[in-house]
């Protein structure tokens, strides 16, 4: 009877064990920093306990439960990075795009403006006749127009 209860206690230690990280991964779940560890705790202890249950208490399948939990958390975590790594890529390309248009658009409404008639002066300039790669360039006249 003594032999019967000391197999019974581990039974019980371990249901304590899973209640608790159940526990603890339900109140800590929206915690980034601590959502890895306690899916591993988690799911390793599931998995013990169902290696503990299916094969009647071999702790070699007890072991095996639990690193099958820690891996399968450990898959479904690099799910998850390499679909966000995805999703930061996606929105910084379109990201790149948005802020090329915005610039395409200003200016776009920038050449549509017209300048006011009092922002705007011309100058007559007279050019002197001179030389420019050894060839005789006549005077001229040109205007200049100053937008300030």
């Amino acid at each position: 009877m003594n032999f019967q209860h000391q197999l019974k206690q581990p039974n019980q230690n371990m249901r304590k064990i899973i209640n608790l990280s159940i526990v603890a991964l339900t109140l800590l779940c929206g915690c980034s920093g601590l959502q890895r560890p306690v899916a591993d705790a988690a799911l390793g202890a599931g998995g013990a306990y169902l290696g503990d249950k299916l094969s009647g208490g071999n702790p070699v399948a007890i072991a095996g439960g639990a690193a099958g939990g820690v891996l399968l958390s450990e898959g479904f975590q690099a799910l998850k990075t390499s679909s966000e790594k995805r999703a930061y890529t996606n929105g910084y390309t379109l990201g790149r795009s948005d802020g090329v248009k915005q610039l395409y658009w200003n200016l776009q409404q920038q050449q549509r403006e017209r300048p006011d008639a009092t922002s705007v002066r011309q100058y007559q300039v007279t050019i002197p006749e001179h030389y420019e790669d050894g060839v005789l360039v006549q005077p001229a006249t040109r205007i200049l127009r100053i937008q300030e």
